[in-house]
């Protein structure tokens, strides 16, 4: 491999999340160490688009300037094939209209938050091509960005959780009257709605009525066809990073303040009011319980890489309750996850390091994998 590692990074994206994503790829590019690492910026538009820029050799100033909106020689868009070729080839060839580099990755650095990035597609598209990539796997980001089956396999490893219930479309609309019922006994008001394959907070609701949670199951429809219906809990919300492959280590424990109600997306990402308390104030076996259970439930969905867990500190008897597994954290100015890393001693630099280490790490070992067998 060459001293210079060669970093495709992928962002933006087909999904509730893209600008989202658009501000985690100026964040990291800006922090890239550009004397160790070749960064070709890769734009998937909300259409589906690919496209891509050439190789940065200076940091990039604005979220515009990622998207080559302005740049009319790399905004031609790329079918599959020629993406693969980019991907796997270091001729230029006919890849070289599509993502306007003559050279291939040493690895690939998904951005992509929520739909086709964070669902285990992306992965899938780089499994086929042999490409080494930062992050989960596609096993992983399918449980991690479905709700409904990462709280089953939460539920298989033991892990405590709040009380749920979920349905599709289909359900609903064959018997909605049912599920009301049931979603009246088994949680009551007020209770969360969210579609079951998003994050970010897109399309969540707090309901405290009848009228509130059709409402809010509406909404929620519209961004997927299946939803999940939570109990409220009066809780303290406390995070954790998971970094690592086989043996992965957890951060400090950080707690969300959030500025509205709920850790909403404007609370995340829009108004910058929320106050994060890293480390967060909580007696040292409850922070170890819940680096001990994010663990758990980062090895029971088979995490690589990185990822940021979700926990309840329920107020009343500090009662803790795992929420969601991230697997694709932001890295926005206003994101958890760096922050707690910095905490705990690995500033922004070194984590993105780590994570390029941990991603070449995971696919050489893949290659010593046998994939053909002769009978």
């Amino acid at each position: 491999m060459n001293d210079i590692i060669r970093v495709g990074l992928i962002y933006g994206g087909k999904s509730g999340e893209h600008e989202v994503s658009l501000q985690t790829a100026l964040a990291v590019i800006k922090a890239f160490d550009l004397s160790k690492y070749e960064v070709t910026p890769i734009y998937i538009t909300k259409e589906g688009e690919w496209r891509s820029g050439p190789a940065l050799s200076a940091p990039v100033d604005s979220v515009q300037s990622l998207t080559f909106e302005q740049n009319a020689a790399h905004s031609g868009t790329a079918v599959l094939k020629p993406i693969f070729n980019a991907l796997q080839s270091s001729t230029s060839g006919g890849a070289a209209e599509a993502l306007a580099t003559d050279t291939a990755f040493d690895v690939v650095f998904p951005l992509l938050h929520g739909t086709y990035g964070e669902d285990g597609t992306i992965q899938g598209l780089l499994e086929m091509a042999n490409i080494a990539y930062v992050g989960a796997g596609v096993l992983a980001s399918a449980v991690g960005m479905d709700k409904v089956m990462m709280k089953r396999v939460f539920a298989q490893e033991g892990l405590p959780q709040c009380v749920f219930r979920h349905f599709t479309k289909a359900q609903w609309q064959k018997d909605h009257a049912f599920f009301l019922m049931e979603i009246e006994v088994s949680i009551g008001y007020p209770c969360f709605v969210k579609p079951a394959n998003l994050g970010s907070s897109v399309g969540i609701s707090k309901a405290r009525s009848r009228e509130e949670l059709l409402e809010a199951i509406n909404l929620a429809f519209q961004y997927d066809r299946k939803i999940i219906v939570e109990e409220n809990i009066n809780a303290r919300e406390v995070e954790v990073a998971v970094l690592g492959n086989d043996e992965p280590v957890a951060s400090v424990v950080g707690e969300i303040v959030s500025s509205n109600e709920f850790y909403d997306y404007k609370a995340k990402y829009v108004d910058g009011k929320s106050t994060m308390i890293i480390p967060a104030d909580l007696p040292q076996e409850t922070a170890e319980l819940i680096r001990d259970l994010a663990i758990r439930a980062y090895m029971a969905v088979d995490g690589s890489g990185l990822s940021r867990l979700d926990f309840f500190l329920r107020k009343e008897d500090g009662a803790v309750f795992i929420n969601e597994i991230n697997t694709m954290p932001g890295f926005t100015p206003f994101s958890m996850y760096p922050l707690l890393w910095k905490e705990s001693g690995k500033p922004y630099a070194q984590l993105l390091d780590e994570l390029i280490q941990l991603a070449l790490e995971r696919h050489q070992a893949k290659q010593q994998l046998q994939y053909s067998f002769d009978a």
